[in-house]
């Protein structure tokens, strides 16, 4: 794949239209050889009801950034790509501001991958660790 960093983040952005991403405000903003980071504003819209950061919406971050990294590193114009699991360990609780999932790649098989996807705030805290596994299934024809 030759395409530059903004091509693939412009590509990013544009499969975000009226998808949980833009839901949820996720932005595509930094990818490099072997890596891709999105970020996601903590506003009251992703709130659990005391105040801070729903876990659940910190693995939707996650499993966003995962899979976009798989369609991306594998070049997977003739697959689709699909989280097959998934596992967060959440270390810390964020009120506001950002905070940034960076997935790196552990296994790239032909079928399944494995990512690293650290989740970490505007002052580089660690904020939760996740695991996600994904499948490239052919497209049929």
């Amino acid at each position: 794949m030759n395409l530059t960093k903004d091509e693939i983040l412009e590509g990013c952005a544009k499969i975000c239209k009226n998808t949980l991403m833009e839901t949820l405000d996720i932005t595509f903003c930094d990818v490099g050889k072997d890596f891709l980071t999105a970020k996601m504003p903590v506003t009251s819209k992703v709130y659990q009801p005391d105040g801070v950061l729903h876990g659940g919406a910190m693995v939707a971050l996650a499993e966003s950034v995962g899979s976009a990294a798989s369609f991306i590193f594998l070049d997977a114009k003739d697959f689709y790509i699909r989280g097959i699991e998934i596992a967060a360990n959440h270390v810390k609780s964020v009120r506001e501001g950002y905070v940034f999932a960076r997935a790196e790649i552990v296994h790239k098989g032909r079928t399944t991958q494995l990512w690293d996807i650290k989740i970490r705030d505007e002052e580089d805290n660690l904020i939760s660790v996740v695991k996600l596994t994904t499948i490239a299934l052919p497209k049929t024809k």
